[in-house]
């Protein structure tokens, strides 16, 4: 099926099976769009170009979740080099010390059960 007849959605999920963070690129706002959708937020444009990231970004915030039941867990947003911001979690690593400013890279929670794969990050080499 070609990417024009799937969805956003659907085509970003798909990259993420195949191991790869995707996101959108809009020529005419000359700045990446994520979340994938069909209009560009910023120009109204339907031209939209998928992109492959890199994979590094930089923690913007950080908090940590104590659930009732369970280990603790971190919640941050990344802002990716590419331009966009995603919100996701720092794996490998006690959730207390992740830091604003600590620089991650990009990886693949894999799927389990209903649950589809999904990007997460784990500290960068050297950061």
């Amino acid at each position: 099926m070609a990417e024009t007849a799937r969805s956003p959605l659907a085509i970003y999920q798909a990259h993420l099976d195949k191991g790869e963070l995707a996101y959108q690129w809009s020529p005419a706002a000359g700045r990446a769009v994520f979340y994938p959708r069909v209009v560009c937020p910023y120009s109204g444009n339907t031209e939209l170009e998928w992109r492959i990231s890199k994979g590094l970004g930089t923690v913007y915030a950080t908090t940590v979740t104590h659930p009732v039941q369970g280990t603790p867990y971190n919640i941050v947003l990344v802002d990716c080099d590419e331009g966009f911001r995603l919100m996701s979690r720092v794996e490998e690593i006690d959730p207390m010390a992740v830091k604003i400013g600590m620089r991650v890279r990009f990886r693949v929670h894999p799927a389990e059960g209903e649950q589809p794969a999904y990007p997460v990050f784990v500290p960068a080499e050297g950061a």
